[in-house]
């Protein structure tokens, strides 16, 4: 169902104000209430889950820069109470549309003509929606299939007061659980990933950019642009189809076929991280598609970061040290990746080990082929992040990293949704012995 936007700034601001206001009241009256009494469990679950359901609320409705954050931040889950992460995390599921009058004026505003003059046709129903634009699929003049990416109005010229006003509601509310210098660290990352990825020019580039770096690779696509139908806030790309992950059943792809295009997923990923050193940092479901022959079409290049040599090498020895459970060494890689306070003393080794037993598992000779569809990793990983707050104040968010921890995730859930069944050691290995290009 559609919203009526908020697309004035002057709207937003007084959206998000009205929410922050209500935030710190409640925060506020919280206090006052410990005063006199010790707060019980239920009672702080029950403001954290009223507080993660108006913030949530208020995020959905105003899309944009908020939103986008909002899901950012669902995956920093040990810096916010879990109440607030389980509730951000569905934003990105829900990403109700908006009304396609709005998107009409939008296409006609940056293109410059009438949308029947642009365009053969426009199909009014989205083809999909989400934080900060919507796609809708339509046809060229020439007869050429396509999707149109339209971004929502108003939303680029309130990125940075929208996250000013979302920061100033976490930090009232009493939810930031992490040291000022990481908040500002994490906020300036995710503002100039938001630039980037409101600028669709900018991710016209950025597929062409991968189209050359996996020209050569078997069964890839990526669609192409289509420059003249296409602005700083519209993209029109090549209609390039494929089956959703939810279509991918076991009637239509068999095991051999599942395992491939994990791999294939695999080789994209690696050769980003470790190779280019320029990464897709927004692998959710949508952003992929399957074909019964094992090909993977790859969607949606907004998200991207060119990593610094020293982050990427960082990375390459904290897993080697994993590996051979060198806990000294993986201590002063992860002061190097940026990931651990540096004159915080060294953390307990047995600490390093809980964490280094559980993402090991997938790569263990004695779980070959490992099956991702049954795995429970992240179930023992939700188990587990109390111990963190044992360390809170030893490690810091890794901002240079966090896009690399955030694709890494969201491969591990393709992974474990398609069901693939295979040895990935022997591939990540071969990454590792290389040096980056």
């Amino acid at each position: 169902m559609s919203r009526k936007p908020v697309t004035t700034r002057t709207g937003r601001f007084f959206r998000l104000a009205g929410m922050t206001g209500s935030v710190a009241s409640s925060y506020a009256a919280r206090k006052a209430r410990g005063l006199f009494s010790e707060e019980s469990e239920e009672s702080r679950h029950e403001y954290y889950s009223r507080m993660a359901e108006e913030i949530v609320d208020t995020l959905g409705e105003l899309k944009g820069a908020v939103m986008k954050v909002g899901q950012i931040a669902s995956q920093t889950q040990d810096f916010l109470p879990r109440e607030l992460t389980d509730a951000l995390q569905r934003l990105q599921k829900e990403a109700p549309a908006m009304e396609f009058a709005v998107i009409r004026q939008q296409i006609e505003s940056e293109l410059g003509d009438s949308v029947e003059n642009l365009f053969a046709s426009v199909d009014e129903t989205p083809y999909a929606a989400a934080s900060i634009g919507q796609v809708h699929a339509g046809q060229l003049l020439d007869g050429r299939q396509v999707v149109i990416k339209i971004q929502y109005p108003g939303v680029d010229r309130s990125c940075d007061s929208d996250l000013r006003q979302l920061r100033t509601a976490l930090r009232l509310g009493g939810l930031l659980k992490m040291p000022k210098e990481s908040v500002d660290d994490l906020f300036n990352e995710v503002r100039d990933r938001l630039h980037e990825e409101l600028d669709y020019e900018n991710e016209a580039r950025n597929i062409h950019h991968f189209a050359q770096q996996h020209g050569g690779d078997d069964g890839i696509l990526i669609p192409e642009a289509i420059p003249e139908r296409s602005s700083r806030r519209v993209l029109t790309m090549e209609k390039v189809e494929g089956d959703h992950i939810s279509e991918v059943t076991r009637e239509r792809y068999d095991q051999e076929t599942i395992n491939l295009i994990g791999h294939r997923i695999f080789r994209t990923m690696a050769d980003g991280l470790f190779r280019h050193r320029c990464i897709h940092g927004d692998p959710h479901a949508g952003n992929f598609a399957y074909r019964p022959d094992g090909t993977v079409v790859l969607y949606d290049f907004g998200c991207v970061k060119t990593l610094r040599p020293s982050t990427v090498a960082a990375y390459r020895h904290c897993i080697v040290d994993a590996l051979n459970e060198d806990y000294a060494a993986l201590d002063q890689h992860l002061i190097h990746l940026g990931a651990r306070v540096e004159d915080h003393p060294p953390v307990d080794p047995e600490y390093y080990r809980m964490w280094r037993n559980i993402f090991y598992q997938p790569l263990d000779p004695g779980n070959q082929p490992y099956d991702y569809g049954q795995s429970d990793l992240h179930q023992q990983v939700a188990a587990n992040t109390r111990s963190v707050f044992q360390y809170l104040n030893a490690f810091k968010p890794p901002v240079e990293s966090i896009l690399i921890d955030r694709m890494i995730a969201g491969h591990y859930w393709m992974m474990k949704r398609l069901g693939v069944k295979t040895d990935f050691r022997p591939l990540l290995e071969e990454y590792l012995e290389q040096e980056s290009d």
